[in-house]
């Protein structure tokens, strides 16, 4: 059985099923490839100041104890997660890039310089397959520098935490499908 949801968590989960996620008559394609008829809008239910707070302390109470000095994932979805987180851990943030600027510095990751001496934690708003936070992951690994954990906020499936075993990063998810009473993708 999982553990129950620490505060922030059920609040977390709250506000995602009362601003976040809509109950659609038809499947949606969902960037993973995947369909659903449960789409989840993170960025909508986190776009008040007190609701992206909470989703900051929602993640550093699951991820207790663990020893990080950025934090980041792929623009879009992680990047006003990972600022919040930032703010509260005074660490740095970055922000990885789909694909490098191709003009000035042509920089695939933005924000806090991070390298081979930096331990950083992934996030992501919503994982469904973990292609997104995989994405980060190459690059972060790219740039050398050690990949502490990976979070996400709401996780769809159990594709991403296998994937991460199989690098032997730790990956935590705040809310799952189960939590949100949704069929697993």
């Amino acid at each position: 059985m999982d553990a129950p949801l620490t505060p922030s968590a059920a609040r977390l989960r709250d506000t995602i099923e009362r601003d976040g996620l809509d109950r659609l008559p038809a499947p949606v394609v969902l960037a993973s490839g995947a369909e659903s008829s449960d789409y989840i809008d993170v960025k909508r239910a986190l776009a008040s100041g007190p609701e992206l707070d909470n989703a900051a302390e929602a993640v550093l109470h699951t991820i207790e104890g663990l020893d990080f000095d950025a934090v980041g994932g792929l623009t879009l979805g992680a990047d006003h997660i990972a600022a919040a987180i930032a703010m509260r851990a005074s660490v740095g943030w970055f922000s990885v890039r789909k694909q490098p600027k191709v003009h000035g510095a042509k920089r695939l990751i933005e924000g806090t310089r991070i390298d081979k001496r930096s331990r950083v934690l992934l996030v992501d708003d919503v994982v469904t397959k973990g292609g997104s936070i995989m994405q980060a992951f190459d690059a972060v690994r790219g740039v050398e520098a050690t990949v502490a954990a990976a979070v996400t906020l709401v996780d769809r499936g159990e594709h991403a935490a296998a994937l991460f075993a199989e690098h032997g990063v730790p990956y935590f998810a705040v809310v799952t499908y189960d939590d949100l009473d949704i069929e697993p993708v």
